[in-house]
């Protein structure tokens, strides 16, 4: 664990250590939750880098020949 202090725009610098372990890159997009007191920065995932992430899975949707208005 590593302690960092948040700055007085409240900003705060997400350690070298974590940010290699995640992967993280300048201009990535994190999503930042507070839950039950705790504060959990979590890397967006973009559509791309799903591809190929549930191999099997069906991707074939019957549609509905109807006309829709």
């Amino acid at each position: 664990m590593t302690t960092v202090a948040v700055s007085p725009k409240f900003q705060v610098v997400i350690p070298k250590d974590i940010r290699r372990q995640l992967a993280l890159k300048p201009g990535q997009k994190v999503d930042v939750l507070a839950v039950g007191g705790t504060i959990h920065i979590v890397p967006v995932a973009s559509i791309g880098s799903l591809k190929g992430a549930f191999p099997g899975i069906a991707t074939e949707v019957d549609r509905d020949d109807r006309d829709l208005p």
